[in-house]
This record gives structure tokens, C-alpha cells and sequence, in this order.
């Protein structure tokens, strides 16, 4: 698929902001001078091009009582194909990356409740043979990743101001059914939250409403298009990691994180001796150098405070699925 104009005005506008209403692609569709029908068409196409890998909301772990964490292996390379196969086999298991690295298959473990987080890793390991590295996030600096693509097809990034002041919200019973059935993504009709209510009984009107306040209170991050990185053209994405003094990780972590080519900045725990870095943060470019530049601009910033760093480039994508947190 050719990515013409209209497609890049509705990448670029609609990753965030879907409108939560009765006619949610008639009210965004305004936005381009185009219909309804048009639209859905267009991000159809999208996706089944793979220039989205989703549509819909995102919602934050944390606060639908969710957990998930980061792990590694450091796998032998005669059996990484196998150690792969077990890795993916687990439904827990939502992404997992060839990177890099002594520590080579880094993978994303999800689940509704936290226990089976543990559970998930010493299954691995018993099927697997290897150590699981387990790196829980320990403070969250910044999430989130907003594509800007022009009138030539280049990609730049840009960070996604987070709110202040977020009201507290409790999840209950009928929120979590329409996060089970909205987490996978948005029906590509008319009234999508329509279509949501077909499912759990509610009415449009008590989805419409309840997704308003969650997305108000921070337990919805974001209503929109999901851009795959990848196929747009950002191919050099390096897991950058720091190893600074955990008394000042806090306020150094704010600042990498407040820059525009960095989607994610976390602490997370050391291994020592083989991990010694407690500051992990995503950079993306459109290649390697691109990175590494960027990587060099962080290392100014931390300058004589850390004391030793790496990137992490992924070199192959092992296992890529929507995270099941309900």
C-alpha cells in the first residue's frame, strides 16, 4: 500500500484523541474533510498493510491491577531457536527481541494478576534450563512515543505530554469487562462502542461514559492508532542502559526521559556482577547511527554521573502480540 497524503494527515492526527462518542469516525473524520466511510476504509487499510499494529485504547498496567515486567536469557546461540520456541509459547509472553548482548532474548511477560508473573518465569525456566533475569520496573520516568511523518514519508519523534493532577480511580468489575473487550482493539464500525456493549450486555451510553473517566483518570493512557515503528521507517530502536547512583537515578531518569527520541525511561534493578545498569531507556532513530548520535546526546547529559552505559540494538523481532491485561 501506498502511503499517500490522507494516510499520513490520519497517522499523524490520530494517535491519540479518538474521539469517545456515538459517532466516533463521523466527529474525526471532520477533522480531514472526508467521511466516515472513508476513514474507516482508510484505517482498514492501515492496519492490514501493517503501518498500525493496533487501534484502540492503551491502557496503563498499573492502574487495572495488571503487572508485567521485563526479562532476559542469556541463551547459548546453538539453541536459541529453541529456547525461542519455548519463550513464545507462553501466553504471558506478549513481545520478545533478539538483541545484542551477552543477555541476548529480552522479553515482555503480562498477566492480570502479579503472582503469575513469577509463576511465567519459573516455568521458563524449568523448560528452558537457563536463568530468567527478572527487571521489574522500579519508577517509571516516562511512556509513550508520538510519530510525526511529513509530506516525504520521514519519520520524527516527539514526546507525549503526560497529564497532571490525575484524579484517583478504582477499576471495578464492569470496567475490567470492557477493558477485556477493548484491549485487542476497536470494532472498525460507525459506533465502535456500539459494538463493545454487544458483549458485555452494557449499553453504549455506560461505556461511552465509563471510558471518558477512565481515560481522565490516567487508567486509559490514550484512544487511538498504534504506528508500527518498523514499517514506517524507524528501524534503529536501541534499548540504551545507565548505570548511575540509585540516589540520584530519580531526578537523572526525569530528564532522559523528557526527551523527544525516547518512548520509554525506567529504573530497574541491577544484576550484578553481569548487569550493573539501573537506568533503561528506549531511543529510536531511522538506523543505527541515527541512535547512537541520539544514545551520545544522553551521554552529555549524565556526564561524569554515569558511570558506564550500553545499547542494546534488537536484531530480530521473536514475538510481537497486544499485551492481555484482563
Amino acid at each position: 500500500m501506498y502511503l499517500d497524503s490522507l494516510s499520513i494527515k490520519i497517522i499523524n492526527r490520530l494517535q491519540g484523541g479518538f474521539p469517545i462518542s456515538h459517532k466516533p469516525f463521523a466527529d474525526a473524520a471532520k477533522w480531514f474533510d472526508i467521511d466516515e466511510d472513508t476513514l474507516i476504509q482508510k484505517v482498514d487499510q492501515l492496519l492490514k498493510s501493517g503501518y498500525l499494529t493496533r487501534f484502540g485504547p492503551l491502557f496503563d498496567a498499573d492502574k487495572i491491577g495488571g503487572a508485567f515486567t521485563l526479562a532476559a536469557l542469556k541463551t547459548p546461540e546453538k539453541d536459541f531457536e529453541r529456547i525461542s520456541k519455548i519463550v513464545n509459547s507462553f501466553d504471558a509472553v506478549a513481545h520478545n527481541y533478539q538483541r545484542d548482548n551477552e543477555l541476548n532474548m529480552w522479553f515482555v511477560i503480562a498477566s492480570d494478576k502479579s503472582k503469575n508473573i513469577t509463576t511465567t518465569i519459573n516455568a521458563i525456566q524449568e523448560a528452558s534450563g537457563l536463568e530468567v533475569y527478572n527487571f521489574p520496573k522500579i519508577r517509571e520516568f516516562y511512556i509513550g512515543l508520538w510519530l510525526d511523518i511529513d509530506s516525504n514519508g520521514c519519520v520524527s519523534t516527539s514526546s507525549i505530554k503526560s497529564p497532571n493532577n490525575l484524579l484517583s480511580y478504582k477499576v471495578d468489575k464492569i470496567d475490567k469487562e470492557i477493558i477485556k473487550a477493548s484491549q485487542s482493539g476497536l470494532p472498525l464500525s460507525i459506533n465502535p462502542y456500539q459494538e463493545l456493549s454487544k458483549e458485555n450486555r452494557l449499553t453504549s451510553d455506560e461505556i461511552i461514559s465509563r471510558l471518558k473517566n477512565m481515560l481522565e483518570c490516567g487508567v486509559v493512557r490514550r484512544i487511538g492508532l498504534v504506528p508500527n515503528h518498523y514499517k514506517l521507517g524507524l528501524r534503529g530502536n536501541g534499548m540504551s542502559v545507565w548505570s548511575v547512583d540509585d540516589s540520584m537515578v530519580e531526578d537523572l531518569g526525569e530528564q532522559i526521559g523528557s526527551l523527544d527520541f525516547v518512548s520509554h525511561a525506567y529504573q530497574r534493578p541491577r544484576h550484578l556482577p553481569l548487569w550493573p545498569y539501573n537506568l533503561f531507556a528506549m531511543v529510536h532513530g531511522q538506523d543505527r547511527e541515527e541512535v547512537k548520535v541520539k544514545v551520545g546526546k544522553i551521554s552529555e547529559i549524565l556526564g561524569s554521573k554515569c558511570q558506564k552505559h550500553d545499547v542494546l540494538f534488537s536484531s530480530k523481532i521473536l514475538k510481537k502480540t497486544g499485551m492481555r491485561l484482563v
